[in-house]
């Protein structure tokens, strides 16, 4: 017997959902790292690799880069060799203060939310697992630009790292080749910042 009415599939929540979730939820002073990568489920890797590229997006701190670049290098290395969604342990026991994690969320979010609508599964050979893989190294990449102490250094890499990751999560290749397309943007122009900031320093010091 068929049924009249088949019960519609149930909806996926979106990233921005389940991080406005997590962020009003949580009711402790720190928030796990590996609490977040639970609550990402499937696409943990991918979704923390996101947040903590838009984490070095928004002013931090001197020096935050580098202690938030640390993971990135670890996660972009394990979309490169294909890897699962978990974490070392060192790693997972690192924790984010809630504060400065809601802080983040609600900045990301009107931005998310307008991204979201716009991001559609597109060109798959882009997101698929080979393509992913080339995403982890050239992630790798950035994610090397942006723990080298450069002022203001992290902002372009980070931002690159963030739309690449975007992209991956909803699928969208056109998505994540703008992203890729931003960070070789991104790399030639740091290259060429480091390589003037070297000669600079070489004149003043009559070398």
């Amino acid at each position: 017997m068929i049924p009249d009415q088949l019960d519609p599939p149930a909806r996926r929540p979106t990233l921005s959902e389940v991080l406005s979730a997590l962020a009003a939820n949580w009711d402790q002073p720190r928030l796990p790292v590996a609490q977040l990568i639970t609550a990402l489920g499937d696409r943990g890797l991918i979704g923390l690799l996101l947040i903590l590229a838009f984490a070095n997006v928004i002013p931090n701190p001197p020096g935050t880069s580098a202690v938030l670049g640390l993971p990135m290098l670890y996660l972009s290395w394990q979309l490169m060799r294909g890897g699962m969604p978990w974490l070392p342990r060192f790693l997972a026991a690192r924790s984010f203060d809630i504060g400065h994690f809601r802080t983040v969320v609600s900045r990301a979010m009107p931005y998310l939310n307008r991204v979201e609508r716009l991001l559609r599964p597109r060109l798959p050979a882009f997101s698929g697992p080979s393509g992913k893989k080339l995403l982890g190294g050239i992630c790798l990449i950035l994610s090397i630009v942006l723990v080298l102490p450069i002022p203001f250094g992290n902002l372009l890499p980070a931002a690159a790292i963030a739309i690449i990751a975007l992209g991956a999560l909803e699928r969208d290749g056109i998505c994540i080749a703008g992203g890729v397309l931003f960070g070789i943007v991104s790399t030639v122009f740091m290259a060429g910042a480091i390589v003037v900031i070297t000669r600079t320093l070489l004149r003043l010091l009559g070398i």
